[in-house]
């Protein structure tokens, strides 16, 4: 049983209005929540360029952290997370924790199973107008650490990953394709961001098994809005799948093999339904059974060394191959259940 005992916040007030919300019991300052003996795991949701230094501040107190990804914003600060917790024997989970969804599960037992033969390429797409047009607090997608590879790769390349294992080489281009822009929503409409980071990215991907596709990640694409539609497709020899949105746990996966008509809506593996703090639940199971767990840091490295990777072979004009080795999680059982 995992119990939401605390939670702290820069702004006391803020956590004090989430407690209030959420029936959580006490509002502690960071200090004293990193310093609490009872507090075994510590959930880290704050803005990407403080990643590192609150997970490693938690680690250095005894306590295993779950964060919101990316993992960090630099390789060093990633691979400094991962190596901490293992000197100290902690466990590090990371966001997203939307491929252990009955969605992109069933989409990787239809692969597994050969429903689409051997994977030969794939599309993927997530493109939209950015996030100043709706976000209270929209800076930090702009800066650093933010733009849409950062901010919405990880939902991305979690899946394809998941689905196709590990990469061979990627390379990218990346462009700020929007100089500056202007906040429409409140309280900070009218303020103007200077971007400071790509927000268009472009990127080919060759998986070790051979396939070969691109990927799409934009916060420029406006008029009109990417509708969404069939953000992954998956081609194998003997068929196509249309693999649902990675930043949720459900949607339908479709099936057209070779000899059919038309798509066909594949049967979900399982009937449990899930939602965002499955990944912490199963950390915190996989404490307990002394087993990796499948939203892992180790997977969260992965997935920001390939993220670093476009940009690096952007600046750079070559292609990049991954340092991090990726290790597929375990799929889920057919009942969908976590052990």
């Amino acid at each position: 049983m995992m119990e939401i005992a605390a939670c702290a916040d820069l702004n006391r007030s803020a956590a004090e209005k989430r407690a209030a919300e959420f029936g959580i019991p006490r509002v502690l300052e960071v200090d004293e929540l990193l310093a609490d003996n009872s507090i075994d795991i510590v959930l880290n949701l704050t803005v990407p360029k403080a990643h590192a230094p609150v997970t490693l501040a938690a680690l250095d107190a005894g306590k295993h952290v779950y964060l919101e990804k990316p993992l960090a914003v630099t390789r060093k600060d990633g691979l400094k997370i991962i190596q901490r917790a293992k000197n100290k024997k902690l466990h590090v989970g990371c966001a997203p924790d939307t491929f252990m969804g009955l969605g992109l599960q069933t989409a990787r037992k239809a692969i597994d199973d050969g429903l689409i033969g051997r994977p030969v390429a794939f599309l993927a797409f997530m493109m939209c107008p950015g996030h100043e047009h709706w976000h209270l607090n929209p800076e930090f997608y702009y800066e650093p650490g933010g733009g849409p590879m950062l901010d919405m790769g990880p939902y991305y390349l979690t899946a394809l990953l998941n689905c196709l294992g590990p990469v061979k080489r990627v390379m990218g281009m990346a462009t700020i394709a929007i100089p500056q822009r202007t906040i429409t929503s409140e309280p900070k409409k009218g303020k103007k961001i200077n971007v400071e980071t790509p927000d268009h990215i472009v990127g080919s991907i060759e998986f070790e098994q051979g396939s070969m596709g691109s990927i799409i990640t934009s916060f420029a694409t406006r008029f009109p809005p990417y509708d969404g539609k069939n953000p992954i497709t998956i081609f194998g020899e003997e068929g196509t799948l249309m693999v649902p949105d990675p930043n949720g746990f459900e949607g339908v996966v479709k099936l057209r093999t070779k000899d059919a008509a038309d798509f066909v809506d594949l049967p979900p593996m399982f009937t449990q339904k899930y939602e965002r703090s499955v990944g912490l639940a199963e950390m915190a199971l996989s404490i307990h059974k002394g087993r990796p767990a499948r939203a892992s840091g180790e997977q969260a490295m992965a997935v920001l060394d390939l993220m670093l990777g476009f940009l690096d072979s952007s600046e750079q004009g070559k292609a990049y191959e991954p340092m991090v080795k990726y290790v597929r999680p375990a799929p889920l059982q057919a009942d969908g259940g976590l052990q």
